[in-house]
């Protein structure tokens, strides 16, 4: 109730602190709901970040698709929960199209995407990122023009969230290619890096600060058995989960694990990619990040370039749900095993025809 002595401006400034205080009010009984979509190399260590995070004690399984669960968070004392929905994809690059599943017109506002890279297989490092980015990249537009016409809303406001952490006085503003959602990338399994010379550790430090900053995302290393980068990880995920302040500590010495929130890096500081000028100059790329791959594959270069990096019989053998025992079916396999002989026999068949063919065709 205003007084009399109150003047207009009294009064003004009284209502908008009012107004202020009953909106908040209506915040703390609202649940927040955000989602974010877990990704990267096979076995990197995806679910135990997850359990870690949510301090579930439970024993890590492999992924063999698409999983799903949730974590909650109070705000304040007798406030309601906050909701996070983590989905994670497993296989590495092969179900790399199962990241539709997650990327949804209902949440894309609110997604954050995180890529896990096992720094122990460097030689895979490349492939898994580049697939799994251009995939997602391609359903997080595609569900973004599907919101725009669904609400008519500018999804150009809603892709400059990645720039937010980018100024508009950085001096690579015109140079970088921010992903169209928050990103994080982890490079998971440091403990077996610190063991590499270090020459190559160098070059995987280099490449992964580059790419992070090239696509406006946060890099961190992080191993299981190192607290001080369990920790770290613990303050990521909580501003991607639950919206809590994000770290603006940094570090890149590369005896050290790499911890860049996003923004905070430049290409200055990165260096140029770890060749020779005289390579640099025999490389011909089409942009940045197309000669920084083609500098890391010199020395890392990809064993495999198929649907998986792995070799393919161990990717059948631990990928194929019909040969995984929590999913037996006896009269499914009986029938499943007499199709695949009667598909080996009719291979034989065609082989030895096509072989014959072949013969009267030199005969003539």
């Amino acid at each position: 109730m205003p007084r009399l002595s109150d003047t207009l401006w009294d009064i003004a400034v009284a209502e908008v602190s009012k107004n202020s205080e009953e909106k908040e009010n209506e915040e703390d009984l609202e649940t927040r709901e955000r989602s974010v979509f877990f990704l990267g190399s096979k076995s990197g260590g995806k679910t135990t970040i997850i359990l870690r995070f949510l301090d579930r004690d439970e024993v890590s399984k492999p992924t063999l698709a698409l999983e799903y669960t949730f974590g909650r968070r109070a705000r304040r004392h007798n406030t309601p929960k906050d909701i996070s929905h983590f989905w994670e994809l497993g296989g590495g690059t092969l179900l790399s199209d199962l990241a539709q599943i997650p990327i949804t017109v209902d949440n894309v506002r609110t997604l954050s995407v995180v890529l896990v890279l096992d720094l122990s297989k460097p030689n895979d490092l490349w492939q898994t990122m580049e697939k799994l980015l251009t995939v997602t990249k391609n359903h997080i537009n595609k569900t973004m023009n599907e919101l725009g016409k669904k609400y008519s809303i500018n999804i150009n406001e809603i892709k400059q969230r990645s720039w937010k952490n980018l100024q508009k006085n950085h001096p690579d503003w015109e140079l970088v290619d921010p992903f169209p959602l928050p990103l994080v990338i982890i490079g998971s399994k440091y403990d077996i890096l610190q063991n590499f010379e270090s020459e190559k550790r160098r070059v995987i430090c280099k490449t992964l600060r580059f790419v992070a900053h090239y696509y406006g995302g946060s890099l961190l290393f992080y191993s299981n058995k190192s607290e001080a980068t369990v920790s770290k990880l613990r303050t990521v995920l909580n501003n991607l989960a639950f919206g809590t302040d994000r770290s603006k500590t940094i570090s890149v010495e590369y005896n050290k694990p790499l911890f860049v929130p996003a923004g905070m890096d430049s290409l200055s500081q990165i260096g140029s990619p770890p060749a020779t000028e005289v390579d640099l100059g025999k490389i011909n790329a089409r942009n940045p990040i197309d000669l920084w791959k083609k500098v890391y594959e010199r020395l890392f270069p990809c064993e495999e370039r198929g649907l998986s990096v792995q070799s393919t019989g161990e990717f059948k053998d631990i990928m194929d749900p019909a040969k995984v025992p929590q999913y037996a079916e006896p009269e499914v396999d009986v029938m499943r095993t007499q199709k695949d002989q009667e598909l080996e026999q009719y291979k034989r068949n065609a082989s030895k025809s096509w072989k014959e063919m072949e013969f009267d065709m030199h005969g003539r």
